[in-house]
């Protein structure tokens, strides 16, 4: 089993997945990466796929859909997902190889175990690379650092923080234990994915705990 399946949508990305894929590889030939083209017609996006498909064979695997919106490229990732883990990364993400070492140290770590973490939960760093600016999303006032924890250890949040699905990492079984379907041909989606409470088909924290560990890295206009 792979240790992570990251899930890739990928529509028109032409110009820059290839960041993206190239800052996933090195995390090692235990992950897999699942490029979804979710109907691309204006540029070269499907055949880039096939192409980093057949450059690294054990690693990456691509989808070929009909336009489905982001939800349902979500929706074709986590379906084909064998990961133990499963996050997602659009195709105009990057993540930061090194800070991302603490993470897999960690997602390592919990294979084998009888009841894995099924939730792990980074930081963000928002990226508007045309203003030379860039926002951090921080948790350090909401979750223990560096430790799995539960809902009884979890702070408050201010007003402009908030978990998308820039921050999380699930337990792959975990969402397809639930029949976590994501909606197509909508618009931010990414809260959807993100957890909420204990009741409801979030219920994730409720087995285990979290992680926070820094790690990612976004480009604006992702949407």
């Amino acid at each position: 089993m792979k240790i992570i399946s990251f899930a890739v949508p990928c529509f028109n990305s032409a110009d820059y997945m290839e960041k993206c894929v190239y800052s996933l590889l090195p995390l090692g030939d235990d992950i897999e990466i699942i490029l979804v083209d979710d109907g691309s017609t204006k540029d070269n996006t499907a055949e880039i796929c096939d192409r980093l498909v057949a450059e690294h064979p054990n690693v990456i695997r691509a989808i070929h859909q009909e336009n489905a919106g982001h939800g349902g490229a979500v929706n074709a990732g986590l379906a084909a997902a064998e990961g133990l883990y499963f996050k997602v990364v659009d195709s105009d993400d990057w993540l930061d190889e090194e800070a991302m070492e603490t993470i897999m140290a960690f997602i390592r770590s919990q294979a084998g175990l009888a009841e894995p973490t099924d939730l792990v939960i980074s930081n963000y760093v928002y990226e508007k690379v045309y203003e030379g600016k860039s926002v951090s999303m921080g948790y350090r006032n909401v979750f223990p650092e560096n430790r799995i924890f539960n809902w009884d250890d979890i702070g408050h949040f201010h007003l402009s923080q908030y978990l998308l699905m820039h921050s999380v990492i699930y337990r792959t079984a975990l969402l397809k234990e639930i029949g976590l379907k994501l909606p197509h041909h909508c618009f931010y989606v990414d809260n959807i994915f993100g957890p909420s409470g204990p009741s409801g088909y979030r219920w994730c924290l409720q087995r285990s705990g979290w992680e926070w560990c820094p790690a990612w890295r976004s480009l604006p206009d992702s949407k």
